[in-house]
């Protein structure tokens, strides 16, 4: 069969089979205006709740004028090329120094994608002779870090540590055979569920078995523990992880990502990850940006305690009316309701086009068939006004789901 053939015959499985009717409005929308949580989308204005601007630092003044600033005094193009080659600077280093004492590590490292830095610290950290452990609900960067590897690599079931256990128990007895060690990786939170993964239960782990541990903690950095370094701070165990990873994605609402560990492993993966090695490092407005964010969010605890509020009492009211939040002890904010694709899409269109109110949706095959997922990302600026419109919104969603009318009636956009 032709390549080309088969591609279009297929349009790129489970999610790309429905691009013809899906994409720009449930699948690449476009959201318009300044991020914030009210923004324009289809051509009018909607409550957002989509958006990893944790802190609200995206359109900050102090983050807008050093963005401004920075992209004046040295353009999009400096430093050009890889940092190893031709693309570091004081501002790099200096970020990296400061990024490692703040999640309590000796040093850090720039990475300049969080996705693509993922995949290459697994790549570099494990050989063919090694194993590694993973978490069955693993964000899809790891998955294809795990991909790449070689070796060996046996799954626990989430957040499970009697299966974390048996798999270590598999791989210790696989090593033994040759000569290679053991990685276990999980998330600090995982980003559907809203679930922290059991880091100190992992931790403990390492009094029967040897392996070092390495956790994304995208969601994470800058919104858990007393002062915003990670899930590990919130879960008291800094030490028993290995290799910490955070992204500039989410609580930064920047580019990029750093991963931090002792000297020696740093300065390895310095001189060892092919992404970084083979791509140009991050522009100078990026990294003096991050600098400001960086302070910001180091200065100023009120935005992490806004961010809190407005969770809380999102997830305080949706239980009290009545809906499924799961399992979630974080600020990801999942609500569950019983339904199939065609009245998912009819009830996403419906609180888009008739309440106002954009968010995620989520179904099969990311959760099992017969349930939808409604995703909402609480932030430092939104309001409990906010919080009220969409306890009201759902509440009406939610009957019309239950009384049969997404199956009857059929959305369509205005």
């Amino acid at each position: 069969m032709d390549l080309f053939e088969k591609i279009s015959k297929t349009m790129g499985g489970p999610i790309g089979q429905h691009q013809e009717w899906s994409h720009g409005y449930f699948s690449f929308p476009r959201l318009e205006g300044e991020i914030a949580p009210h923004m324009m989308f289809n051509g009018k204005e909607h409550l957002v709740w989509s958006l990893n601007n944790y802190l609200g630092l995206a359109n900050h003044p102090e983050v807008r004028e050093a963005d401004a600033q920075a992209a004046a005094d040295f353009g999009m193009a400096y430093p050009m090329g890889a940092r190893m080659m031709s693309g570091n600077s004081r501002h790099h280093e200096e970020l990296e120094n400061d990024l490692a004492h703040f999640v309590g590590k000796e040093a850090a490292f720039l990475l300049n994608y969080g996705y693509q830095g993922m995949v290459s610290i697994i790549d570099a950290l494990v050989d063919r002779n090694d194993v590694i452990v993973y978490d069955a609900e693993s964000h899809a960067c790891i998955i294809d870090g795990v991909r790449l590897h070689m070796g060996k690599r046996f799954v626990y079931q989430h957040n499970d540590i009697d299966s974390c256990a048996k798999q270590l128990e598999r791989a210790t007895k696989l090593v033994e055979q040759t000569g290679g060690g053991i990685l276990v990786i999980t998330e600090g939170v995982f980003g559907m569920s809203g679930a922290q993964g059991k880091l100190k239960e992992i931790i403990k782990l390492k009094d029967k078995y040897k392996f070092r541990l390495l956790i994304d903690d995208a969601h994470g950095f800058g919104t858990m523990g007393k002062t915003g370094a990670g899930t590990h701070e919130a879960q008291d165990c800094i030490d028993g992880v290995d290799v910490y990873f955070g992204t500039f994605a989410k609580s930064m609402a920047g580019i990029g990502a750093f991963v931090a560990s002792n000297k020696d492993i740093i300065s390895y993966l310095r001189y060892n990850m092919r992404s970084q090695t083979f791509a140009k490092a991050l522009p100078m407005p990026m990294v003096l940006g991050l600098k400001k964010r960086f302070e910001l969010l180091k200065s100023k605890p009120e935005l992490r305690e806004k961010l809190w509020k407005i969770a809380k009492a999102l997830q305080k009211g949706l239980v009290e009316h009545g809906f499924d939040i799961g399992i979630t002890d974080t600020m990801v904010t999942p609500v569950f309701l019983k339904g199939e694709l065609n009245e998912a899409t009819s009830l996403t269109m419906d609180l888009r086009e008739n309440y106002g109110i954009f968010c995620s949706i989520v179904v099969y095959p990311v959760i099992p068939k017969g349930l939808i997922e409604l995703r909402l990302i609480p932030t430092a600026v939104h309001t409990l006004e906010d919080v009220n419109r969409t306890l009201d919104a759902f509440s009406e969603v939610a009957e019309k789901l239950k009384s049969g009318y997404y199956k009857e009636k059929k959305m369509a956009v205005a």
